[in-house]
């Protein structure tokens, strides 16, 4: 049996973008995520949007996310109107930008997001460590409330459980590495207070999911992962950068021919319910059909590094 490596050693193959995450605004991070044709917010975004109906009782019921690792609001931007990730590249990067100060762009897009019309009658709330960018993403109107907390290594605050406990959907899209079980058992008791919430998480191959499933099993939760689907997280950042994935796959005895191989970093898809509600309706009848294997999306021209 191969021994599990841990998520700080499966990190160290990831390019270091740490620098981008916690500015005052969202500038530097779709200039370097743009550049290497970051995409899993449009990606999971479909997915998303099979699931919010589900969890209504009736048609005008507001559903209540809670996105891990909001970052500066990108999920919320687009579950709550018809928006793409390439739309807030274009947005955020408009060259008359260049010399704006962060209060002339929060005060733009306070009347820029909300002059769009909403898609999904939903409440985000966004849970980060980078304190700059969950106030930027309050701020500028995208997130609901914005919470700016470490569960890996503090406990869930007090005063956080009342806020949590109407949360319907919990939602990642690339923060498992850096969030583990200790998160997810953090929030467990404030979530499960009212009703059992569902768990969608969007996951890189490289990083195992089977604590967190462990954990949510423990909750009375279980966990379905979407077979044959994966889903584009961006492009390598560098040949050395892919040649370490690469080696980590390998090493985990994970195949990448034909996925990661192609020059893309990918994800999967696991949803974890209440058992009753994963009884009802298994995940294979509660999404529409995907394309099995993976689609590349080479978005705003960022190229794989080939073989």
């Amino acid at each position: 049996m191969l021994d599990e490596p841990t998520f700080d050693e499966i990190n160290d193959a990831k390019a270091n973008m740490d620098h981008i995450y916690d500015q005052a605004d969202p500038r530097a991070y779709v200039r370097e995520l743009g550049s290497v044709g970051y995409a899993i917010p449009t990606a999971a975004k479909p997915i998303l949007q099979q699931l919010i109906p589900e969890l209504r009782t009736k048609p005008d019921d507001t559903v209540r996310v809670l996105d891990l690792g909001c970052s500066y609001g990108i999920n919320a931007a687009l579950l709550k109107h018809d928006l793409t990730i390439d739309d807030l590249y274009d947005h955020w990067g408009l060259p008359e930008l260049n010399r704006a100060t962060t209060a002339e762009i929060i005060a733009q897009d306070k009347d820029f997001f909300a002059g769009l019309e909403p898609v999904e009658n939903i409440e985000v709330i966004g849970l980060d460590v980078a304190e700059n960018a969950v106030a930027f993403a309050e701020q500028a109107g995208l997130l609901d409330l914005g919470l700016t907390l470490d569960l890996e290594s503090s406990p869930l605050p007090e005063a956080a459980r009342e806020d949590l406990a109407p949360v319907d959907l919990v939602t990642s899209t690339g923060c498992v590495g850096y969030v583990t079980e200790k998160s997810f058992k953090e929030l467990l008791p404030a979530l499960t207070e009212g009703h059992g919430p569902w768990f969608a998480n969007f996951v890189l191959r490289m990083f195992p999911f089977d604590a967190i499933a462990d954990t949510l099993d423990e909750a009375g939760f279980v966990t379905e992962k979407l077979d044959e689907t994966t889903f584009v997280q961006r492009a390598f950042a560098s040949a050395q950068e892919r040649e370490s994935v690469l080696e980590q796959l390998i090493d985990q005895g994970i195949d990448p021919t034909g996925k990661e191989t192609e020059g893309y970093l990918l994800a999967e898809f696991y949803l974890s319910r209440p058992r009753e509600d994963a009884a009802r309706k298994p995940l294979g009848r509660l999404l529409t059909a995907q394309d099995p294997d993976t689609t590349i999306i080479d978005h705003r021209g960022a190229k794989p590094f080939a073989q």
